[in-house]
């Protein structure tokens, strides 16, 4: 090995790796995986990132949460390039977040005042995913404990356990470290409900906006605009989403009932007659009616099958598109060009056509009988 080879080796930096935190615009956020290693005035922990154009050119779209790997580093600029994409353990588009494992919900008791149709939402939401599911019931110290208790009750009997907390007031670290230490943990829930001040209690440097509860509308204002994931201090990651007041559930209508942890309790111990049950009161059903939550599955089941109706429908008018993914992943349909019934016919084939036609005719009129011509046609 020459002494120039053995330089350039030496100048090549190792492969780096790290964690996506924030997304904005086109730059990403990067937490490097060892920044030990690279500590220093001039190695900073986190690297202000682009994204290589062959990964744009592969509509290669780059997520809060993606593991990724980078190249030629700019330490003095705290700058870099994201060269490749680990492959993802899950994903979620809305919001859009990879490599998440668990979702924490997180409700208010009062301020606004705590809606249990808002909550079977989210939390039917919440299980689409297929992800552990924590929930938090914050402002416990603005009620009486036995509201505190009553909601546990009845959350108990829909298959979940409620934690009940003051963010205010508690111990928010020590009480949710055994729930969110080594977890990517996605937080959610309606706006106004103190996610923002829980995470400023979990990550003092995080400086989140607070926003206060409408009066006039009754339910929080919005203030996060971003994804962002932060660094928890005893380990794992946390994820702050845009607040939303009614998540969108788009299933297929056979695959809702497994949403509810009640519907999966009754179906375990009593499977349906039929495969294809869809639990609402038929012969042989093995699921009963008398529980809390079974007119908000009829209604989202009522809800679900409109939008099977409407995907069959607008799948017979795209037979005549076609897919096409655009540079983010977006999927959208194009009109499919149809081939030309009619091509224009060439000029060869035009005059061979009108010399066959004129020997045809000449040969016709060499058999015709004149005679025939003086004859009357009536008769």
């Amino acid at each position: 090995m020459t002494t120039e080879s053995s330089a350039a080796d030496c100048k090549q930096e190792p492969s780096l790796w790290g964690t996506v935190l924030a997304v904005q615009a086109n730059f990403y956020q990067v937490q490097l995986d060892a920044p030990a290693e690279h500590a220093g005035p001039l190695r900073p922990a986190t690297l202000l990132c682009t994204r290589r154009a062959r990964l744009k050119k592969m509509g290669q779209q780059v997520m809060v949460g993606d593991r990724v790997a980078l190249e030629e580093p700019d330490w003095d600029g705290g700058r870099g390039a994201i060269a490749t994409v680990a492959p993802r353990h899950t994903q979620l588009d809305r919001p859009p977040v990879a490599n998440a494992n668990q979702i924490l919900l997180v409700f208010s008791l009062t301020e606004p005042d705590l809606d249990p149709h808002q909550l079977s939402r989210f939390l039917i939401k919440a299980e689409t995913t297929a992800m552990a599911i924590a929930l938090v019931l914050n402002k416990r110290d603005l009620v009486a404990p036995t509201v505190v208790d009553a909601w546990g009750d009845r959350l108990a009997a829909w298959g979940y356990a409620p934690i009940p907390l003051s963010v205010t007031c508690d111990p928010v670290q020590a009480t949710l470290d055994p729930y969110l230490r080594d977890r990517a943990t996605i937080i959610s829930g309606p706006s106004g409900v103190g996610k923002s001040s829980l995470i400023n209690r979990l990550i003092p440097q995080a400086h989140l906006r607070t926003g206060r509860v409408s009066g006039k509308l009754g339910r929080g204002r919005h203030t996060t605009r971003h994804v962002e994931l932060f660094q928890l201090p005893g380990g794992g990651l946390l994820a702050d989403t845009p607040g939303f007041n009614q998540p969108d559930i788009d299933c297929a209508p056979g695959d809702l009932a497994q949403y509810f942890p009640e519907m999966r309790q009754q179906l375990g111990d009593r499977p349906c007659q039929f495969a294809d049950c869809l639990h609402q009161g038929e012969p042989g059903c093995g699921v009963t009616t008398d529980w809390e939550r079974y007119a908000d599955y009829l209604a989202l089941l009522a809800t679900c099958l409109d939008q099977e109706q409407q995907r069959q429908s607008q799948g017979e008018d795209h037979e005549g598109m076609k897919v096409k993914v655009g540079e983010a992943g977006q999927i959208h349909h194009e009109p499919r060009l149809q081939a030309k019934k009619y091509r224009r016919v060439s000029r060869r084939s035009r005059q061979q056509s009108l010399q066959d036609l004129h020997y045809e005719v000449r040969d016709g009129v060499d058999h015709l009988d004149p005679t025939a011509w003086d004859e009357d046609p009536s008769d």
